[in-house]
This record gives structure tokens, sequence and C-alpha cells, in this order.
């Protein structure tokens, strides 16, 4: 049933007790009923960060004619909260919060008791639609919403637990996706009847300060899928309002908990599908905004006293948080190269300009050692703009010769005959290879050269599995103490699968396994490995060999074999690949990605536009109408391919075909 078009006239009588949002004079589309996208997660989630000023003001003074909507987003304090006792608060990091604001919540309301499965309400609902009789169904939805009590009844895990903490909202969310899946399938007055039980829940007198089954009511309420209807958006927004006159405390509890139930992190099904991609989220209207001055402040003030979109980085999309990691670079480049100036200058030294520089000059012969002694030697200028040259070639490094000595590098690096990493055919990826060394240089070397082509906007032809970027993000900027651990996140069986799906799912089976495990397997708390042609065995826990595994212990056998395969035994090699990494990209707005998005960063998008790339193609002396376009030459410096005049479409094939795969080296006409 559509939800856009259904009649709500008795919604309509009960929305009227509800306060304006907007006064006579707010601009077009602000309007009650306006068809315009209304408030989007990434809205909601920012003017929950945002200080109140509330003052005793109603609604009807929150916003004045003439206020664009970019200006509400920015300033959301303009708008007095829905309750007139609400104070103005500062905003504050829980850390920093005063004990009195820490301190346990009012007790809750005693809660009925409601024994209402997900099973029972969906085999109600299949009745209801077979017989035609919604009775039942009618007077689950008439109670459940009539109040913030009666919500909690219906889907809090135990009626009256506690569930005090940011990790467990306590909430069923099971029962609550299939509530919500069924509702908009419903009669039109048992969905007029969810709306007027919210209203009356938004109406109730507020006295003190909110329980946490008054947050947990938030949490569900926020979740309904009525609100994409535009009848109900005002509604809908003085529900948001409500949400963003909490206090920080608050906040605090429902957005940990709205980022555990829709992060793909924490909502991931039996086959890690998210619930909903976490590209949902992107705000694209923030690529718009002074997003430096954002990131500035977020630098400045982090999570406390000072609003920022960077304190919501899921609403930031990766277009925004490449231009902001871009141009942070670049204002360290710029840093590093004055430091570098003014040195020289203050000891009356003849400044070269080559001193601006990460000069690297190779031999193409002798590409990885001369590349591994010259980023080694020259450590300390990693932060300048990199400048590469061959040995015997005139090339000018305009950003193609930089380009070239990454795909070499990367393609002699990863070459299994080297190696240091291992091709995983199965999952088509490369993972570190486990043998033992005294140095582990060049797996810094090979972090380094990621961390440069990160720094100098390369795309690099590397294909690690996901689990590898969240490793890189463990944490997301390096600790001082060289001896902290680094690299060290949970592994699961899905991450495993990712690399060695084989595998994973002969641990799948074993973990489900009826039978006999200790008989049938004939398994101990040992694994064999082999390292550089020799196999080797090591114990999962001390005396591992001697400890069978059975079916009371195959869950721990499984959780240490998996993590001894992703962390233990290549901790040095990623150790040294972390430290290599984050020696060139040591930048505050890594903490703004998730692993995805630095994957990105590091390969460039996985999938080719080519309806996008033939938009942006550029055509001098010819024109796309042409046969066939312009042996070929490119300027790779400047993204540009020169194709002579071919009389057929296969001669220009054939040439192509000659020049890409013979094209090392540089020259100048």
């Amino acid at each position: 049933m559509d939800g856009e078009h259904f009649s709500l006239s008795g919604v309509e009588r009960e929305r009227e007790r509800l306060p304006p949002i907007y006064n006579s004079s707010a601009p077009a589309g602000f309007g009650r009923g306006a068809k315009q996208p209304f408030l989007s997660l990434g809205t909601f989630s920012s003017t929950l960060s945002q200080r109140r000023d509330a003052g005793g003001r109603g609604l009807a003074a929150g916003m004045t004619g003439g206020l664009s909507s970019a200006h509400w987003l920015r300033h959301g304090r303009e708008l007095p909260p829905i309750c007139s006792d609400v104070r103005q608060k500062q905003r504050l990091s829980i850390d920093t919060l005063p004990p009195e604001a820490k301190a346990p919540f009012p007790s809750d309301p005693v809660i009925p008791l409601r024994t209402k499965t997900t099973k029972e309400f969906q085999e109600d609902t299949e009745r209801a639609v077979q017989s035609g009789d919604w009775k039942e169904v009618r007077e689950f939805y008439l109670t459940t919403f009539d109040s913030f009590i009666e919500i909690n009844a219906a889907f809090k895990r135990e009626a009256n637990g506690s569930f005090h903490t940011i990790d467990d909202s306590g909430v069923n969310a099971k029962f609550v996706n299939a509530v919500y899946d069924a509702l908009l399938s419903t009669p039109q007055d048992i969905q007029k009847s969810v709306l007027k039980g919210i209203i009356n829940s938004l109406l109730r007198e507020w006295k003190g300060p909110r329980t946490k089954d008054d947050l947990r009511a938030y949490f569900i309420l926020v979740q309904n899928p009525q609100y994409s209807s535009t009848s109900t958006y005002v509604i809908y927004a003085h529900l948001l309002r409500q949400i963003a006159a909490l206090c920080e405390a608050d906040h605090h509890f429902l957005v940990h908990w709205l980022k555990n139930f829709l992060s793909s992190d924490a909502a991931n099904s039996v086959s890690s599908t998210p619930i909903m991609p976490f590209t949902d989220f992107y705000n694209i209207t923030l690529e718009h905004i002074d997003f430096m001055e954002e990131y500035r402040t977020w630098q400045n003030y982090g999570n406390s006293t000072r609003f920022s979109f960077c304190q919501f980085p899921f609403i930031l999309s990766t277009v925004v948080k490449k231009a902001i990691i871009q141009k942070d670079s670049e204002q360290q480049m710029i840093s590093q190269a004055r430091q570098s100036l003014v040195s020289k200058v203050s000891r009356r030294q003849r400044v070269d300009m080559n001193l601006l520089f990460l000069n690297i000059k190779v031999r193409r012969a002798q590409l990885l050692s001369d590349s591994l002694d010259e980023l080694t030697r020259k450590r300390c200028d990693l932060k300048k703009k990199l400048r590469v040259t061959f040995v015997g070639e005139a090339g000018l490094d305009m950003g193609g010769l930089t380009k070239e000595w990454f795909l070499l590098l990367v393609r002699q690096i990863f070459h299994t005959d080297y190696g240091m990493f291992t091709y995983m055919k199965d999952s088509r990826c490369h993972w570190f290879s486990s043998w033992k060394c005294d140095n582990y240089s060049e797996f810094q070397l090979v972090g380094t050269l990621m961390g440069l082509a990160v720094y100098n906007s390369i795309a690099l032809d590397i294909h690690f599995p996901l689990y590898c970027y969240r490793k890189l993000l463990t944490p997301p900027t390096a600790p001082c103490d060289q001896n902290a651990l680094v690299g060290m996140t949970t592994a699961t069986l899905d991450d495993l699968q990712q690399i060695m799906p084989e595998l994973a799912h002969g641990l799948g089976e074993l973990l489900s396994y009826e039978g006999n495990v200790e008989e049938d397997f004939y398994l101990t708390f040992q694994v064999f490995q082999e390292e550089m042609g020799v196999v080797k065995s090591h114990n999962l826990k001390p005396g591992g060999d001697k400890i069978p595994v059975t079916k009371q212990n195959r869950k721990e056998y499984v959780q240490l074999y998996v993590d001894f395969l992703l962390n233990k035994s290549i901790y040095k090699q990623f150790a040294a690949f972390y430290h290599g990494f984050h020696s060139v990209c040591a930048s505050d707005a890594l903490m703004l990605l998730r692993p995805e998005e630095v994957e990105m960063l590091v390969c460039g998008s996985p999938e080719l536009d080519m309806n996008a790339l033939q938009k942006a193609a550029q055509y001098e002396g010819y024109s796309k109408t042409e046969t066939t376009v312009r042996l070929p030459i490119s300027h790779t410096c400047f993204n540009q391919i020169c194709l002579p005049m071919y009389r057929t479409r296969k001669e220009l094939k054939h040439k192509l075909t000659i020049a890409i795969s013979n094209a090392e080296g540089f020259g100048l006409e």
C-alpha cells in the first residue's frame, strides 16, 4: 500500500495538536506536506550534536522567513526544542561530563509484561491477510504505540531489565523489523492508529530527565517507515526535535545504539551482508560546504565544545574525505618544504629547489633495491612532494614517472617468486607470507609505498582483502610507543572467508558438526603451516598439542586458529607494513575513514564507468562521431592518449594493444 496517498484525515486532526515547526513566513518547501526530502539521517545526526536555545520559547519562534535549509542545518540551536522546560546545554565530551550528568538515570517505571514473539506476530499477520480479520493485529499496533512504556513492553528483550550500556540497547531488533515490515501492508486505519499513538507520546508532559526506556522508545520510533510519506513530515520533525533537545549523555547512548544497529560492522547477517550499504548514509550536500573549516574545527576541538560535521564521519561521502586528505597532504607538503627552505636560508646556504621535493632516483634493473635505499636514506623527506627520475631516461616527472615507478614496484613486490606475499587464488587477493626473518624492512617499504600513494593521490594496482584495511586502521593513528601493539583487530570466520574461503568453509563445518568431534576430526590445539617450503607446527595455546578439540571447546579452537592466521603468525610483517604506511599518512583524517574508504583511496574505484569516461573525454582535432579517432602516444602526466587517424577499428585495436603491451620507459619529443 502506497504510504504517499492514503487518507490521513484523522491523523491530520491529531497533528494539529502539535505546535508548528515553522512560522507562516517560512520559505517555500518547508511547509507541511512539502514534497521535498525532509531530514536525512545525516541531517538528524548533525542536529543531535548542536547546542540548543530552549529558554522557554515556543516552537513557532523557531525559524524566521528567508532562512535557507542549509542555515537551518548549520544552526539548529535557533530552533527551540519542543519542550519548554529543556535548558540549553553546552556540548561536552562524555569523558568530561560532570558527575551529575554521568549519574544513573532516574528509575524506569515498571513495564507491563508482553509475551508476544516475532513468530507469533508473523503468524497473526499471515492469518489476518488470509482471513481479512485484522482485529488481533489492530489491537497489537494500537496498544504497542500508545505510549513509550508500551513500546518498551513490546520490544524490550527483558521488560524490566536495565541495559544501561552504549553497546546494547536492549531492543529486540528482529521483532522491531518484523513489526515495521508488516506495518505498511496493513489497512489504513491501523497505520493511522500508529501515527496517533506517536503524536500522543510526543505530547506527553515531560518532568525531569529522560530515562533509558525513553531513549529506547526514541530509538525504536525513529526507525518507523511511515516517515517516508510527506504527510507525516511534521510528526517526524517533532520526533527529531525532541531527540535533538536531549542532553549530551542521552545523545551519547542514542548515537551509539544507532551506530551499532545500522553500521555494517554491527548489523551484519550470517552472510556478512549489511542490512543497508554504508554509502546510503552519505549526505552529498555536504560536498558543497567548507569541509576544511569543518575539519580544522574538529582537529582543534574534537568532539567537545564546538560542532563539526566531522564528528559524524559516516555522513561524509568519500568525495569529501578524499578531498580532506588531499588538502591535508598538500598543507603538510608545503609545511615540510617551508621548513627545509627556512633551514637553508637561516644558515645562509645556497637554496636548491630540489630540497622542496622527495627526489627518488632509481635504475630500472635494480628498481627494488634502489627504491628501498632511497626511501630509507630520505626518510625525513617522505612528506614532501614525490618526484621520480629513472637513470638514463630523459622524462620529466609531471606525474607520469611517479605512476610508472609505483606500477613497476608494486608488480615486482607482489610477484609470487619474491615471497613477501602469497596470492590466494580462490579469493584473488594477496596476503602476508608468514616466513620469519631478521629484517622486515621490505614490508615497511610496501607500507611506505602505499602511504606515499595515498599522500600523493596515486591509485595502486594492489589487491588486499578488506580485513587488511581494518588492521591498518587499528589504531587509525600510529601510537607514540613503537612497542605498542598495532593491527590486532578481532578476526572472525567472515574475515577468513575473504582470504581463505575453503579453510573458512571447513572450519564452519567443524562448528556445525553433529557427530563426535573428537573422534571424527581427531584435532588438537596445534596447527601446521608451511614457511618457505618447510612445514612447522604451532600451538594455539600452551600445551596445545596435548589438548584435543571437542564439541565443547571447538569454538575456542576456531577463534584461536583464525586469530593465529590473520594476526599472530604475521604480526611482525604487518607491524612493519603498518608503521611504513603511517610514517607517510600520519593524518587525523584517517580517523574519519572506514576500511572500505581506505581501500578506495589506495586502489581507486573497483568499477570502471565507461559512460563517465566518455562524457569527460575531450577531443582535439577530432570529434566523437569520427569512425576512428587519432604507434599511439600517451601523456601519462596529464592522463592523455594520442591516437593517429586509422582507417579501420581493427587497425586501431591492433596498434593500441601493441602500445599498451610495451608501455615502459619515457622519452621527450
